[in-house]
């Protein structure tokens, strides 16, 4: 019985076949064999090579012989390396003889047609499809890995759609394929074999909900593009012309990884025999693409956009901050962003409402903002106003019942690049705050925690935010860039680092001096009241311990010394079980390179000079940085938040691919 897939042979006929370039085809030597015969010899013209496989041997020549027994376990495999210009016009030649030399007992012919048929995809990512024969099935991480790399795509590319791209199965303009991947399907041969063959792209079901392939037939204008595979459809009859040897594809990712789904879609071709009573698949060639993950900037990347809310409210106007804003948005040089009142509906806590971030393919890389579920007054504003040309748009749902206050971005940070271990994260580290291990307390919506799990380049770390009132990360850390070796500090807000400093002024002999010095309808408080006031120690030596417990976390899980963390003077009070700010936040500022914007304590004055702003001057410029105090305390720190939370910074993406990460 002639091998499955094989080609059966014939004494009385020709055969024929039709080989793919560079493809092995089994050659089945005994399905008509003449009575009487024990050996064969086999050859081919030029352009085919042929071998005999005997067990694990894979030999082109007989040992000292001339034939080869016709033996059950004897094998033959012919390969074609040149692509047929006219139909059969190769051939391979069996023949068959007895025990005895002489003339052959019977011959059987072969005529092949070689044709090229290869799916191809961006495997070495140069940014262009290459030709490949090897492993386009697999995908591998690291800097010598391979494998293609597909956006999604999230922009809007049309100024005339409200929607992102990838909610159109049509083109909406011609400079949406830049942020498609190429693949090339090569389908050389003569006319004549592909008008009884058929290419057939296909797609699982699975990742047909994922993806979408485009192809332009009969022109390159806006019209002849055509959706060929996606959503609801998992096949396309490739419409191959007489003569033509490659056709172009665009690919587009439509789903990031998830929960469940880990990135990786594949796509195949198949080439069909139609002649036959059923059709048979003569070849399939498959490709597998990664879908590229959604990746955060951390403060050490420069900035290039400073996003704030201009509001008018009870509470007054922001404008004095808007200066500042703009200030500090000039010595950085950096683009300042105004949302005003008619788009923010007076929520200033722009943090809270989005996270900027990125995806980046060998061919094009796009800012990406991630709009978290809170959807209060901002809601509209990062898909109405953020989401554009080369600018795309995700985010996570939750049932309202279910969110809370943890779900904001406030609470949520990536770290610097770090080594732990000795393994690299080199991409930084996610961080969100949750409720303290094994309790039941307030943590970050599940759909965001999967979401961001699932990019896996950025492995995430859950801190305890929990006891705070809002319960966000940026209350109590900041990363700040600096010139040293090391490239960065971690900034943790410190009650016993306030309370010594507190406790020096006062051994100096400043014990009068007051919290709160030139702030109208807010009490001034003393250092000696301070420090005599036992709720205000106890509650501040709470935050302590809840601090250095994240402490902890964050030396275990960034691979910190003590020596990368700087601790900022820092007073809390307990409302009820949780904790706010006794006075402005510092560590809950605004990093644009080497100037910081942060929020005014209001510290006693010692030689007309703020104590609070004076120590940070002092932790913070020797790092080659540059400390700006802005007064925040009407604005943003009497409701609960600061100049962090206020603020939105678009920064530069890693110059370091993510492909060559090893997770």
């Amino acid at each position: 019985m002639a091998p499955r897939g094989a080609v059966r042979l014939s004494l009385n006929k020709p055969s024929y076949a039709v080989c793919v370039v560079g493809v092995e085809t089994l050659v089945a030597v005994h399905s008509d064999v003449p009575e009487g015969a024990e050996t064969f010899g086999v050859s081919g013209s030029s352009g085919v090579e042929v071998f005999t496989v005997r067990g694990p041997s894979r030999v082109t020549k007989p040992a000292g012989k001339a034939r080869w027994p016709l033996e059950g376990d004897t094998e033959v495999v012919v390969s074609v390396d040149t692509v047929s210009k006219d139909l059969d016009d190769l051939q391979v030649t069996v023949s068959y003889f007895g025990p005895r030399e002489g003339r052959a007992l019977g011959h059987s012919v072969l005529y092949l047609t070689g044709v090229d048929v290869s799916l191809d995809v961006d495997t070495r990512r140069t940014g262009k499809a290459r030709k490949s024969r090897s492993d386009k099935k697999t995908w591998h991480w690291g800097p010598e890995g391979h494998g293609a790399i597909l956006l999604v795509n999230c922009d809007k590319e049309s100024p005339r759609s409200t929607e992102p791209d990838l909610r159109h199965s049509q083109l909406t303009s011609l400079d949406d394929l830049q942020d498609m991947s190429p693949m090339v399907l090569s389908c050389g041969g003569p006319d004549d074999v592909f008008r009884r063959h058929k290419l057939v792209l296909q797609v699982s079901a699975p990742d047909s909900q994922r993806l979408r392939v485009f192809c332009a037939r009969g022109g390159t204008g806006l019209a002849h593009y055509q959706m060929v595979l996606g959503p609801a459809r998992l096949s396309y009859a490739v419409d191959r012309q007489p003569g033509e040897r490659e056709i172009a594809f665009h690919v587009e990712g439509l789903s990031f990884p998830d929960a469940h789904f880990q990135g990786l879609v594949s796509l195949s071709v198949s080439l069909v025999d139609t002649g036959a009573l059923s059709e048979v698949d003569l070849f399939t060639d498959t490709v597998v693409f990664r879908v590229a993950p959604w990746i955060m900037t951390p403060n050490t990347q420069p900035p290039l956009e400073l996003y704030v809310c201009s509001v008018m409210d009870s509470h007054g106007s922001n404008e004095k901050f808007l200066d500042d804003m703009a200030y500090l948005a000039m010595k950085a040089n950096c683009k300042l962003i105004v949302c005003p009142r008619v788009e923010n509906r007076n929520d200033r806590w722009i943090q809270d409402e989005m996270e900027f971030g990125y995806i980046e393919a060998p061919h094009k890389s796009f800012p990406v903002v991630f709009d978290s579920p809170r959807n209060r007054g901002l809601r509209d504003f990062p898909y109405k106003k953020i989401l554009g040309p080369d600018f795309g748009y995700v985010t996570r749902e939750v049932q309202f019942a279910g969110s809370s206050s943890l779900d904001s971005f406030g609470n949520l940070d990536v770290s610097p690049p770090v080594t732990v271990g000795g393994r690299e994260y080199p991409l930084g580290r996610v961080l969100i705050g949750g409720s303290f291990p094994k309790s039941s307390g307030r943590r970050m919506a599940r759909v965001v925690q999967d979401f961001l799990r699932a990019q896996r380049v950025q492995a995430p770390v859950e801190l305890y935010s929990d006891w705070l009132s809002v319960g966000h990360v940026d209350e109590f850390l900041s990363f700040v860039p600096t010139s040293d070796r090391k490239g960065f500090r971690l900034l943790l807000a410190s009650p016993s680092a306030c309370l010594k400093l507190f406790q020096e002024k006062k051994e100096e002999g400043h014990g009068e001096a007051a919290q709160f010095e030139g702030l109208k309808h807010k009490a001034k408080r003393t250092i000696n009241e301070l420090l005599e006031d036992r709720h205000l120690r106890k509650d501040s030596l709470h935050v302590q311990k809840c601090i250095d417990w994240n402490r902890e976390v964050l030396k275990r899980e960034l691979g910190l010394a003590e020596s990368d963390i700087v601790d900022i003077p820092q007073l809390f009070f307990l409302k009820g079980a949780y904790a706010e700010a006794f006075f402005p936040d510092m560590v809950n500022m605004v990093v644009l390179g080497k100037y910081l914007g942060i929020p005014k304590p209001y510290g006693p004055l010692i030689q007309g000079r703020c104590c609070l702003e004076e120590r940070v001057r002092a932790l913070l410029e020797p790092l080659g940085l540059r400390c700006v105090f802005i007064d925040d305390f009407l604005s943003y720190h009497k409701l609960l938040g600061e100049i962090h939370c206020g603020t939105n910074v678009r920064r530069r993406p890693f110059g370091f691919k993510w492909w060559h990460v090893a997770p």
